[in-house]
């Protein structure tokens, strides 16, 4: 029964001396370093590795406004939020700011990273350079 109890503890980890454990910190905070703004901003919609998806800013903005058209709230806002995501990853700040207000705009919803577009995207771009140029 004590193996259960420590199976489904709840609460910090703790480390053999008894102190709770330290959280590392990810690639993205770590580039962003104290600047938590945009951290969050970018937390929420960079890809960490857009050469996985199989569309391009293009096929995404068309797919957007058809499905906006069609009167389709979550897919248009969906595939604004993917436009805008591989816009970052393509370092486009002005289309990053169009798709995510438009995502703002269809959904009602606020995007952090319309109030800091430039440094978001320049953060961004550092990852990328770091993580999946080596």
């Amino acid at each position: 029964m004590c193996e259960l109890a420590r199976l489904f503890r709840r609460g910090k980890e703790k480390n053999k001396a008894g102190t709770p454990a330290e959280r590392k910190l990810t690639a993205l905070e770590q580039i962003c370093g104290s600047d938590k703004e945009v951290y969050e901003a970018l937390r929420r919609v960079m890809f960490l590795d857009p050469r996985k998806i199989d569309v391009t800013v293009k096929q995404a903005a068309d797919n957007a406004k058809k499905a906006e058209r069609e009167k389709d709230i979550t897919r248009a806002r969906m595939w604004y939020e993917v436009a805008g995501g591989l816009s970052i990853y393509e370092g486009d700040v002005k289309k990053v700011a169009e798709y995510f207000g438009q995502a703002e705009r269809v959904s009602g919803e606020k995007y952090p990273i319309l109030n800091n577009t430039d440094k978001a995207v320049v953060k961004a771009q550092e990852y990328y350079k770091q993580h999946l140029l080596s």
